[in-house]
C-alpha cells in the first residue's frame, strides 16, 4: 500500500517511499509528475493522501483537543475518533470524489488524458503542502493552498498531456473544494484580506 515507483524504475516501500515522495513532489514536481504516477498504480497515492489528513488532523487536534467531534466520549478518545475519521474514511471518499469531478472536465478538454487511476495519484501528491496547514496560521494555510494548486496544475498538465490553460480549467473545481474549502484556504484568505469576504464562495 504504500509503494511508490522511483524515477530511476525501482519501488521504495514503508515510511521511506512516503518520505521521499513528499520531499521530491515539493522539490521537483515536474519530474516527479513525469516519473512517478504510473498507470493503474493508485494505491501509493491514496496512502499519500491518507497521511496528509492524518498529518493535518494530528496537529490541528494537539493544538487544540477541543476542535475534535462531539462524540460522547473523554476529549482525548474524541480527537481519536475524529483522527480516525478524517484519515481513514473521509479522505479516501473525498480524494475519489474530486477525481470523478477532474475526470468529467478532462474529459472535454484533454482528449489525450490519462486515466482515473492518475488523476487520483496527481490530486493526492499535490495534496503535500497541505499536511502543514494543521498549525492553523492563515498565512501558512494560504501559502500552502495556493502551493497545492500549482502541484495540481503542474501534475495535471504533465500526466495528461494538457495544456496550461486546460490544466487550470480541470483543477479548479477539484482543487477550490479540496484546498479551499477541505484545508481551509478560503477562511485563511478572509482572514488576511477581509474585503475577500464579499467575494468568496
Amino acid at each position: 500500500m504504500t509503494t511508490w515507483v522511483e524515477p530511476e524504475g525501482g519501488r521504495e516501500r514503508g515510511l521511506l517511499g512516503l518520505l521521499k515522495a513528499f520531499t521530491q513532489v515539493l522539490v521537483n514536481p515536474t519530474t516527479f509528475f513525469d516519473e512517478a504516477v504510473s498507470p493503474g498504480d493508485q494505491a501509493p497515492g491514496l496512502v499519500f493522501a491518507m497521511a496528509v489528513v492524518l498529518l493535518y488532523e494530528g496537529t490541528r487536534l494537539a493544538l487544540d483537543p477541543a476542535s475534535a467531534l462531539a462524540f460522547p466520549a473523554p476529549t482525548w478518545l474524541a480527537a481519536v475518533l475524529t483522527l480516525a475519521l478524517a484519515g481513514l474514511l473521509v479522505a479516501p471518499a473525498a480524494l475519489h470524489a474530486l477525481s470523478a469531478v477532474e475526470t468529467l472536465v478532462l474529459v472535454a478538454v484533454a482528449p489525450d488524458r490519462g486515466g482515473v487511476s492518475e488523476t487520483v495519484q496527481v490530486l493526492a501528491y499535490a495534496s503535500a503542502p497541505c499536511a502543514l496547514v494543521g498549525v492553523s496560521v492563515p498565512a501558512v494555510t494560504f501559502v500552502c493552498g495556493l502551493w497545492a494548486f500549482a502541484l495540481l496544475v503542474v501534475g495535471t498538465r504533465i500526466v495528461h498531456n494538457a495544456s496550461l490553460p486546460r490544466a487550470v480549467a480541470a483543477a479548479l473545481v477539484p482543487g477550490a473544494l479540496a484546498y479551499g474549502s477541505g484545508f481551509g484556504w478560503f477562511a485563511a484568505t478572509i482572514a488576511l484580506f477581509p474585503w475577500t469576504a464579499s467575494v468568496a464562495p
